[in-house]
Protein backbone atom coordinates (compact mmCIF):
# COMPACT_ATOMS: atom_id res chain seq x y z
CA UNK A 1 0.00 0.00 0.00
CA UNK A 2 1.29 3.70 -0.83
CA UNK A 3 1.06 6.00 2.09
CA UNK A 4 -1.75 7.27 0.97
CA UNK A 5 -3.84 4.44 1.25
CA UNK A 6 -2.00 3.28 4.86
CA UNK A 7 -4.02 6.77 6.06
CA UNK A 8 -7.35 6.10 4.19
CA UNK A 9 -7.27 2.58 5.83
CA UNK A 10 -6.47 4.48 9.43
CA UNK A 11 -9.00 7.32 9.11
CA UNK A 12 -11.75 4.88 8.19
CA UNK A 13 -11.96 3.38 11.69
CA UNK A 14 -15.29 3.85 13.12
CA UNK A 15 -13.64 5.34 16.41
CA UNK A 16 -10.13 5.87 17.34
CA UNK A 17 -7.60 6.53 20.27
CA UNK A 18 -4.85 8.60 21.51
CA UNK A 19 -2.30 6.86 23.38
CA UNK A 20 -0.55 9.55 25.22
CA UNK A 21 -2.97 12.08 25.54
CA UNK A 22 -2.79 15.01 27.57
CA UNK A 23 -4.68 17.43 29.36
CA UNK A 24 -1.78 19.96 28.71
CA UNK A 25 -2.96 21.71 26.03
CA UNK A 26 -0.02 22.82 24.70
CA UNK A 27 1.32 19.08 24.13
CA UNK A 28 0.47 17.45 21.20
CA UNK A 29 -1.08 14.39 23.22
CA UNK A 30 -3.95 17.03 23.48
CA UNK A 31 -3.59 18.36 20.04
CA UNK A 32 -3.91 14.87 18.21
CA UNK A 33 -7.42 14.70 20.74
CA UNK A 34 -8.65 18.34 19.78
CA UNK A 35 -7.68 17.65 16.14
CA UNK A 36 -10.49 14.27 15.90
CA UNK A 37 -12.70 16.09 17.99
CA UNK A 38 -12.61 19.07 15.29
CA UNK A 39 -13.01 16.44 12.59
CA UNK A 40 -15.92 15.08 14.09
CA UNK A 41 -14.51 11.80 14.56
CA UNK A 42 -15.55 9.15 17.80
CA UNK A 43 -12.19 9.39 20.07
CA UNK A 44 -10.99 8.05 23.48
CA UNK A 45 -8.30 10.07 25.42
CA UNK A 46 -5.86 6.99 26.89
CA UNK A 47 -3.76 8.27 29.92
CA UNK A 48 -2.91 5.66 32.91
CA UNK A 49 -4.03 8.96 35.57
CA UNK A 50 -6.21 11.26 34.01
CA UNK A 51 -10.10 10.36 34.59
CA UNK A 52 -11.22 12.99 31.60
CA UNK A 53 -9.27 14.94 28.93
CA UNK A 54 -11.03 17.56 26.67
CA UNK A 55 -14.58 16.40 28.54
CA UNK A 56 -13.74 13.20 27.07
CA UNK A 57 -13.56 10.13 29.23
CA UNK A 58 -10.36 8.27 29.53
CA UNK A 59 -9.12 4.56 29.63
CA UNK A 60 -6.12 3.97 31.55
CA UNK A 61 -4.95 1.59 28.87
CA UNK A 62 -5.46 0.10 25.77
CA UNK A 63 -6.43 -2.97 26.77
CA UNK A 64 -9.33 -1.24 28.21
CA UNK A 65 -10.57 0.51 24.65
CA UNK A 66 -14.32 -0.54 22.79
CA UNK A 67 -13.80 -3.30 19.99
CA UNK A 68 -15.06 -0.12 17.83
CA UNK A 69 -11.49 1.55 17.76
CA UNK A 70 -9.55 0.10 15.52
CA UNK A 71 -7.09 3.03 14.87
CA UNK A 72 -4.70 4.10 17.61
CA UNK A 73 -2.58 7.32 17.55
CA UNK A 74 0.58 6.90 19.69
CA UNK A 75 2.60 9.98 21.23
CA UNK A 76 4.53 8.43 23.74
CA UNK A 77 8.43 8.02 24.31
CA UNK A 78 9.52 5.57 21.77
CA UNK A 79 10.36 2.56 24.88
CA UNK A 80 6.56 2.93 25.68
CA UNK A 81 5.65 2.52 22.07
CA UNK A 82 7.35 -0.43 22.04
CA UNK A 83 4.60 -1.95 24.68
CA UNK A 84 1.40 -0.24 23.39
CA UNK A 85 2.11 -1.77 20.48
CA UNK A 86 1.77 -5.12 21.65
CA UNK A 87 -1.32 -4.22 23.71
CA UNK A 88 -2.72 -2.76 20.53
CA UNK A 89 -2.26 -6.59 18.70
CA UNK A 90 -3.71 -8.50 21.40
CA UNK A 91 -6.43 -6.09 21.65
CA UNK A 92 -7.17 -6.88 17.88
CA UNK A 93 -6.39 -3.16 16.80
CA UNK A 94 -5.45 -3.13 13.21
CA UNK A 95 -3.90 0.56 12.29
CA UNK A 96 -0.99 2.34 14.02
CA UNK A 97 0.09 5.70 13.45
CA UNK A 98 3.00 6.45 15.64
CA UNK A 99 3.02 10.70 15.54
CA UNK A 100 6.39 11.98 14.83
CA UNK A 101 8.76 11.41 17.95
CA UNK A 102 6.82 8.12 18.93
CA UNK A 103 8.52 5.57 16.62
CA UNK A 104 10.98 3.11 17.56
CA UNK A 105 12.28 1.03 15.00
CA UNK A 106 11.30 -2.45 17.53
CA UNK A 107 7.77 -1.07 17.74
CA UNK A 108 7.64 -0.74 13.70
CA UNK A 109 8.91 -3.85 13.21
CA UNK A 110 6.45 -6.05 15.60
CA UNK A 111 3.60 -4.00 14.01
CA UNK A 112 4.39 -5.14 10.39
CA UNK A 113 5.34 -8.69 11.57
CA UNK A 114 1.65 -8.69 13.59
CA UNK A 115 -0.05 -7.71 9.49
CA UNK A 116 -0.90 -4.22 10.98
CA UNK A 117 -0.94 -1.40 9.04
CA UNK A 118 1.75 0.92 10.88
CA UNK A 119 2.26 4.52 9.95
CA UNK A 120 6.01 5.59 11.32
CA UNK A 121 7.09 7.53 8.68
CA UNK A 122 7.06 10.97 9.99
CA UNK A 123 3.48 11.56 8.63
CA UNK A 124 1.55 13.75 10.99
CA UNK A 125 -2.05 13.29 11.62
CA UNK A 126 -2.47 16.83 12.13
CA UNK A 127 -1.14 17.63 9.06
CA UNK A 128 -3.61 15.00 7.10
CA UNK A 129 -6.28 15.99 9.37
CA UNK A 130 -5.58 20.42 9.18
CA UNK A 131 -5.64 20.62 12.39
CA UNK A 132 -5.79 24.61 13.88
CA UNK A 133 -5.63 26.37 17.06
CA UNK A 134 -8.93 28.11 17.63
Amino acid sequence: MTIDQQIEQFLASPAFAVVGASSNRSKYGNKCLRCYQMNGRKVIPVHPLELEIEDLDCVASVTDLPDEVESISIITPPRVTEKVVEQAAAKGIKNIWMQPGAESPTAVKYCEEQGLNVIADGSCLLVVLGYHEH
